[in-house]
């Protein structure tokens, strides 16, 4: 008895579980960028190379170690010649030498390297940009892809209101069988666009949930977020403005200008003679002890840092024209996803004003006709099917308008249009 009441307590449990289980929380845009920015891959991936880049910094502005040499000369171990013990000439000798850089390289090597972090960070900004579009376009997909499937329900759910009242009316007498069958043989069509709907839809959370590097199982994920599209835009101008100062691939075409000039520089340095200053002490029979100083400075007769100087300069030339090559893209990308995304307003305004109202409008016109014998078959299955033409069409669109602001987003390099 007792092991009974347990087993049933433990069920009841699990069945008030369960429920709480199986529900999972809608994410929005915001909750999805956030587990993204902290769980992919390829973006982490990517901050660490910043980090390595932060540590050269640390190697550039090292400075040279100075060498120590220790000396033991004038033992003499053999026998023979005037009576003297081995270490009777011993001479000892320490010196310490300590190359000195001129020209500021060591501070030049630095100013590279905090550019080249300045690139990396750049680099890792328009790798983030990249990857927020691609994150955007499965999240768009998928809202797409949750309203065609709610519409693809709604059809059936209204086609089998259709069969049902074309039903009462079949077994009135009112309708033909061959006009019957063909309703019923034309529900198939809406079972199969529900079917892909749904297969599409499982897909796009697929695409999504790998971008998120996330093992959540399909049916436990879904995401939330306004399916609509706004009909004011900003000027084109301010959108390329808002680029130039914004795209982080144009900031890192910069920051290797800049970053070219200054290895140049570093390879006049290099140029220059570094010399060694040197200190001795020792023992030197019969002298007790001693000190001396030297200088070592290599004479550069022949110049073998021309090479270095030459491709610095024509690295300079080389990374400008590139800037210009990206400031042209920059204006490029804008200026193509700002037609693309007006372009879809455009198409969509009459949509939104009149052709869905419309669409519905004719559609139960027909059906009305149809049910009170004032339409043919034909002419209710046109009116159904246009009217799933229109609604597919603007759900597409909308889809398109939103995957067109994210190129926008993209192109201006953040997010202006939400």
């Amino acid at each position: 008895m007792q092991k009974a009441l347990w087993r049933c307590s433990v069920l009841f449990l699990l069945s008030s579980l369960c429920p709480s289980a199986n529900a999972q929380q809608a994410l929005t845009w915001e909750q999805v960028r956030s587990r993204f920015e902290m769980s992919n891959p390829t973006l982490l991936a990517g901050q660490l190379n910043v980090r390595e880049s932060k540590a050269n910094e640390i190697s550039a502005y090292l400075r040279p170690n100075p060498n120590l040499t220790i000396t033991a000369d004038q033992i003499d171990p053999f026998p023979g010649g005037p009576p003297h013990g081995p270490f009777a000439y011993f001479l000892p000798v320490a010196s310490v030498s300590y190359l000195h850089e001129r020209e500021h390289k060591r501070a030049l090597r630095l100013e590279s390297a905090e550019k080249a972090t300045a690139i990396a960070t750049s680099s890792q900004a328009d790798l983030e940009r990249t990857l927020l579009f691609d994150l955007r376009s499965a999240f768009v997909l998928t809202l797409q892809s949750k309203a065609v499937v709610q519409l693809a329900k709604d059809n059936l759910a209204y086609y089998d209101k259709v069969l049902q009242v074309s039903s009462e009316r079949f077994k009135a007498g009112d309708i033909a069988q061959i006009d019957y069958d063909r309703l019923e043989l034309q529900r198939v069509q809406y079972e199969s666009d529900l079917q892909t709907a749904e297969v599409n839809l499982r897909t796009a959370k697929i695409q999504l949930l790998t971008l998120l590097n996330d093992r959540t199982p399909v049916e436990q994920f879904d995401i939330t977020g306004p399916y609509e599209f706004s009909e004011t835009l900003p000027t084109l101008d301010e959108m390329r403005k808002i680029a130039l100062d914004t795209r982080p691939d144009l900031k890192a075409a910069m920051e290797a200008v800049n970053k070219a000039q200054t290895d140049h520089k570093l390879a006049l340095a290099n140029g220059s003679t570094d010399p060694t200053f040197g200190f001795d002490f020792g023992r030197n029979p019969p002298i007790d002890a001693y000190f001396g100083v030297s200088v070592n400075i290599p004479l550069r007769i022949f110049d073998k840092n021309q090479g270095e100087k030459l491709r610095t300069q024509l690295d300079i030339d080389r990374n400008q024209q590139l800037l210009d090559a990206t400031q042209a893209q920059v204006f490029s990308d804008v200026d193509s996803a700002y037609a693309m995304l007006n372009s879809n307003v455009i198409l969509l305004r009459p949509y939104k004003a009149k052709y869905l109202q419309q669409a519905v409008r004719v559609r139960d016109t027909i059906f009305f006709s149809y049910q009170h014998g004032g339409a043919s078959l034909l002419d209710f299955l046109n009116a159904q099917s246009d009217y799933r033409t229109v609604e597919l069409s603007y759900v597409n669109l909308v889809g398109s308008y939103l995957i067109s602001a994210s190129q926008l987003n993209l192109a201006v390099g953040r997010e202006v249009i939400p």
